[in-house]
């Protein structure tokens, strides 16, 4: 499980490395894909809901570390994903296109409420999304087209994701 974890916070890096330099320049409204959010949500559902905790946390602990966001708010936010992402673990089949779009569509929502709502109670220190400005809904447009392409490339890294079934002896 810790190399699984260790990959995912790897992997993450990378996709926030890329979503913040390269696809930055090509944004929409000022949205670009989260494709860190979206690998760790294939990790989650793939590996369950510890998995998904503990990379959540820990790669959203070195997002704050990355980003000008207060200290933990990444790694809470990213902690909820990961948890709520894993505990669907073997409910659906995981397919090529359709899952892989649900799941990270509704990762964006659950980013987006939940940033909202400690908005609420942190106005000063929580930015939040503006709903009548189309930031919110170009990034859950861009996480949900772009989730099939990801999942498909973060498959071929399997061996180092996804958790091997432990045996009984």
């Amino acid at each position: 499980m810790a190399k699984n974890i260790i990959w995912t916070v790897i992997f993450v890096l990378i996709a926030a490395i890329l979503q913040s330099t390269i696809f930055f320049r090509l944004a929409i409204y000022h949205a670009v894909p989260d494709l860190a959010l979206c690998v760790l949500v294939f990790s989650a559902y793939v590996n369950g809901s510890m998995t998904g905790q503990l990379s959540g946390f820990f790669s959203g602990l070195f997002l704050d570390f990355l980003s000008a966001a207060p200290l933990g708010l990444n790694a809470f936010v990213r902690t909820l994903v990961g948890s709520l992402t894993g505990l669907m673990k073997g409910a659906f089949f995981l397919d090529i296109a359709i899952l892989p779009m649900i799941l990270c569509a509704a990762a964006t929502l659950v980013k987006a409420v939940t940033l909202f709502l400690l908005h609420l109670l942190f106005a000063d220190a929580v930015p939040s999304y503006n709903l009548f400005l189309p930031t919110l809904w170009v990034e859950l447009m861009l996480n949900t087209f772009s989730a099939p392409f990801l999942f498909a490339l973060l498959k071929l890294f399997s061996p180092l994701l996804v958790e091997r079934e432990r045996r009984e002896t």
